[in-house]
């Protein structure tokens, strides 16, 4: 098993019923800017460098992000906040996260998500977070000997890391630094949604010091 395997599954993937009918929704209700764009209407792949010693765990694609472009945290504003904190930390070459021809690279990254398809209201049940589980746990064994520090996106990605991982009794709350297991941190961020980065939730000091920080610990490794 690869990386490259585990994705190749997730695009075939059809186990949720559900997201694969919003998914196609989403595309026949498309917004007017996108009116010219082919959607990718399946579930989105994780992306990165294959011995990244940063993981990145988001929620799901986005609607009109990666349920469009095919890439996860592509052509959202949640992928340009992410994409320009990790070029300017220097685990992205481009601070454009646009489309899956852009040219973007990540060094040393990489980019998943506890489920693989958006879900309605970016909420998934519980039964359609634990048939993506299988993805993520592949993916979590494949970067075991590599990832040194986890950066979780939202509660239900700190939540679902720790119960893959049978880790009890932290608490979420931004910027919570974990000592997970001898050779991994755990890194807790608030998700770059609009929901949190317009109303002040997440600012841009707050959200930077994640990656100054992710990079410091690995720096410290080397």
């Amino acid at each position: 098993m690869s990386l490259d395997k585990v994705n190749e599954q997730i695009t075939r993937c059809r186990l949720c019923p559900r997201l694969l009918k919003y998914i196609r929704k989403v595309e026949d209700n498309r917004p007017q800017r996108y009116r010219g764009h082919t959607y990718w209407t399946k579930p989105v792949p994780s992306f990165g460098d294959p011995k990244a010693r940063l993981l990145i765990i988001g929620l799901a694609p986005a609607a009109n992000g990666g349920n469009r472009t095919g890439r996860m945290f592509t052509g959202d504003s949640s992928g340009e906040w992410l994409m320009k904190a990790m070029f300017e930390t220097g685990f992205a070459n481009s601070p454009n996260s646009v489309s899956i021809n852009d040219g973007l690279l990540l060094s040393d990254a990489y980019v998943t998500s506890i489920v693989k398809c958006a879900p309605p209201m970016n909420k998934p049940t519980n039964v359609e977070i634990s048939n993506c589980s299988l993805f993520l746990i592949s993916e979590l064994k494949l970067l075991k000997s590599t990832a040194v520090v986890i950066v979780t996106l939202g509660k239900m990605a700190f939540d679902t890391y720790c119960k893959l991982n049978d880790i009890r009794g932290l608490k979420f709350k931004h910027n919570s630094v974990y000592q997970v297991d001898s050779n991994k941190t755990l890194i807790v961020s608030y998700h770059p949604s609009r929901r949190n980065t317009n109303t002040g939730t997440l600012t841009w000091p707050m959200w930077i010091q994640i990656f100054e920080k992710a990079r410091s610990i690995i720096e410290t490794k080397l």
